[in-house]
C-alpha cells in the first residue's frame, strides 16, 4: 500500500511538472501592429465572357477585360500568440480595390473600396517565416460605380517574413465569393497585397 502511494504521488508530480511546463512555454500575449501596402486588383472573368457595363445594346463581349488596378492597403492588427508557432490575428483593414475595364474604345477604372474585418491563423516557423490564411468580411464605404452587393465575403492566403521583431513584410491574396459586377456571370473580387507590418511592443 505504501509503495503505491508513493508511485501515485511521483505520478501526480509528473502531472504537474509536464504542465507547469507547458503553461511556462505557451504563454499568452497580445501585440498591436500595423500594416500597409500596395494592392494588385481586377474581376475574374467569369462564367464565359466579361459584362459590359458601358454597352447597352450588347451587355456580354469577348472584346472587353477586367485588368489589373494598382491601389493601397491600410490597417492594423492585434496579434494574439497563443503558442509558441500559432497566432490568431483579427485585423481591420481598408482596402481600395476594383479593376481597369478596357475596351477597344475606352478604358477607365472600376473603384470598389471595402473596410475590411479579417480573422488570421498565423504560423510561425523559426520566428522568423510565417504562413497564414483566414476569412474576411468586406463592406463597401466608396465606389465609383453600382456594384451588384455592398458586402463581399473573402477568404485569404499570404506569408510573411520578420526581419526583427517588429518589423516585417508580407505577400497576400485575398478571393471573393460574393459576384461584385453583373451578378448573373459571377465576376468576383481577386486582390494581390504587398507591403509591410509593424508590431509594437507592449511594456
Amino acid at each position: 500500500m505504501k509503495l503505491n502511494n508513493q508511485f501515485a504521488k511521483g505520478i501526480l508530480i509528473l502531472i504537474f511538472t509536464f504542465f507547469g511546463i507547458q503553461q511556462a512555454d505557451a504563454q499568452v500575449t497580445f501585440r498591436p501592429g500595423l500594416r500597409g501596402g500596395a494592392n494588385f486588383s481586377h474581376f475574374t472573368k467569369g462564367s464565359d465572357y466579361y459584362y459590359d457595363p458601358y454597352n447597352s445594346s450588347n451587355n456580354y463581349s469577348n472584346n472587353i477585360d477586367y485588368a489589373t488596378k494598382t491601389d493601397f492597403y491600410i490597417g492594423f492588427y492585434g496579434a494574439l500568440k497563443l503558442s509558441k508557432y500559432y497566432t490568431l490575428q483579427p485585423e481591420i483593414d481598408y482596402s481600395a480595390q476594383g479593376s481597369n475595364y478596357r475596351s477597344s474604345i475606352k478604358s477607365v477604372d472600376l473603384d470598389v473600396d471595402y473596410l475590411s474585418f479579417e480573422v488570421l491563423n498565423k504560423f510561425t516557423f523559426t520566428n522568423k517565416f510565417n504562413i497564414h490564411f483566414g476569412p474576411a468580411l468586406d463592406f463597401v464605404v466608396n465606389r465609383n460605380f453600382n456594384p451588384d452587393a455592398n458586402v463581399d465575403m473573402a477568404f485569404v492566403l499570404g506569408m510573411g517574413i520578420n526581419f526583427t521583431p517588429n518589423f516585417g513584410i508580407e505577400a497576400r491574396v485575398k478571393k471573393g465569393i460574393i459576384p461584385v459586377i453583373d451578378y448573373n456571370d459571377s465576376h468576383t473580387n481577386v486582390v494581390f497585397s504587398l507591403g509591410g507590418t509593424y508590431t509594437f511592443d507592449l511594456k
